[in-house]
């Protein structure tokens, strides 16, 4: 991997990890049409790390409380029913299916799931449930709202985000507004959630890079780095923007955008 490659890559990877469009997919199309070697799984998960950190950076105040109240509240049982401490378990309990499917398919999702087209028809499909989601969930739960049923939800629809093109946050959002939340705290709880499965993801794939030919770890750091500084500013953008907008616009761009790899496709200037 060329060092400007690592440079966009990393810019890539930090504008569209937070928004629901999927940010493997979008490296894995972009290397694909700019005749890049696919990057990889490996590059993709540690590049996360990045962005995650980035999450950790933004929501740190709500983390330290989350961590502080969860730990206290285990052996003080007057503190289990306050939000933080019951967060902190809605977190390990949303993060068990990533995990456990993860860990089980990790074969298939580095190898036979990388197809485009696979990808192409995942941004289609969930583009259209995110819509449908966004336009008729009832958005009128606030995250103080959020019990272990819908902790459990949240975590299967992110479990989905292992196939790529599906989105991780854009398959937790959409769980959470089907379910009746309101988008600024489906997409809070979305990063919150991501923050133990990629963390664990990332330094588990970290152990393979250096088996990689077409990756090292000095691009591969730059990247990291450079996802964290962009992903701090389109976290702080896209909670803004989610105040007074709606996801219309990421729905229109999915489908579009997987009509467009369909058609590159089919016309052989990309290969699956």
């Amino acid at each position: 991997m060329a060092w400007y490659e690592a440079i966009v890559l990393g810019v890539l990877q930090g504008i569209t990890e937070f928004l629901p469009v999927s940010s493997s997919a979008h490296l894995f199309i972009f290397s694909q049409f700019f005749g890049w070697t696919d990057p990889g799984a490996a590059f993709t998960a540690v590049s996360q790390i990045g962005t995650e950190v980035a999450v950790i950076v933004y929501f740190w105040r709500d983390i330290t409380r989350i961590v502080s109240t969860w730990s206290r509240s285990l052996g003080n049982p007057a503190l289990r029913k306050e939000l933080d401490a019951r967060m902190g378990w809605y977190v390990i309990v949303g993060t068990i299916p990533v995990a456990a499917l993860g860990f089980l398919f990790a074969d298939q999702i580095e190898t036979t799931a990388r197809n485009l087209y696979l990808v192409a028809f995942t941004l289609i499909f969930f583009g259209v449930l995110l819509g449908i989601a966004d336009r008729y969930g009832r958005k009128i739960k606030s995250i103080e709202k959020l019990k272990l049923p819908d902790a459990v939800a949240f975590g299967l629809g992110q479990a989905l985000a292992l196939i790529p093109g599906v989105s991780r946050s854009g398959a937790t959002i959409t769980t959470g507004l089907a379910l009746g939340y309101n988008r600024v705290a489906a997409t809070r709880y979305a990063f919150l959630l991501a923050i133990p499965a990629v963390l664990g993801s990332g330094f588990y794939e970290a152990t393979k890079i250096s088996d990689q030919q077409n990756v090292e770890w000095g691009q591969t750091i730059l990247a990291t780095v450079i996802a964290f500084f962009v992903g701090l500013g389109v976290i702080s953008w896209l909670l803004r923007w989610l105040t007074t907008r709606t996801y219309t616009p990421f729905v229109i761009y999915r489908i579009g955008l997987g009509i467009v790899v369909l058609l590159l496709l089919a016309t052989g200037v990309l290969s699956p």
